[in-house]
């Protein structure tokens, strides 16, 4: 196949960044624990849309945009940072909540559509993610990479991100760690609020341009 150095680079930077600790794994984890295994699985696809979006956008010219706008990115930068604090306040406030008994029956929860916009909506809510695309594509994307090329480019960032976050969901949604959350909620909930709110506050008082 025709620039396939290329595509395992992309794939491999890509899974790289899929991998690393953030506010997108903290989201599916703690949905996955508290929510059932299915609300997890539809976060991760929520994840992988976004990869697409990001992919699709970065394709498209999203650098040279926010390079000829640079109020555009601060903008990104303060809404997603917000969102990320206003998430993490919601979740440190629920601390204490009580789950019921259906929600706490891990294959028995109810099924939601909102936590694929969940999982869309905070892997959206960092512009930064959509810099490293940037500079990934730039760093491996061929010159003369066809439309066919860049297509499986976006079809290729889509599985990398929804199957790395499928896994977190079938692994922190099955019974030992499903047991623990539900034993240490508070904690657990405080945590992770508060990693939402460090990182929300940290991507808007960030000083780095596009």
């Amino acid at each position: 196949m025709q620039h396939l150095p290329e595509l395992v680079g992309i794939a491999t930077a890509m899974m790289i960044g899929a991998v690393s600790p953030g506010p997108s794994f903290v989201m599916v984890a703690r949905t996955a624990a508290s929510v059932g295994r299915f609300n997890g699985l539809l976060a991760a696809l929520g994840m992988g849309l976004g990869g697409m979006v990001f992919s699709l956008a970065s394709l498209l010219g999203l650098h040279g945009l926010l390079l000829a706008v640079p109020s555009l990115y601060l903008l990104l930068k303060v809404g997603g940072g917000v969102y990320l604090v206003y998430f993490g306040i919601g979740i440190w406030r629920g601390a204490r909540t009580t789950l019921s008994a259906e929600v706490q029956e891990n294959s028995l929860a109810p099924m939601s559509s909102r936590f694929l916009l969940l999982g869309l909506s905070t892997q959206l809510s960092n512009p930064k993610t959509a810099i490293v695309y940037v500079s990934v594509f730039a760093a491996f994307l061929p010159a003369d990479a066809s439309l066919i090329f860049k297509m499986i480019i976006v079809f290729m960032v889509f599985l990398i991100e929804a199957s790395w976050y499928t896994l977190v969901a079938l692994v922190l949604s099955s019974t030992g760690p499903r047991n623990m959350y539900l034993r240490t909620k508070a904690w657990i909930d405080r945590a992770a609020g508060g990693v939402m709110v460090a990182l929300g506050i940290k991507l808007v008082t960030s000083y780095e341009s596009v």
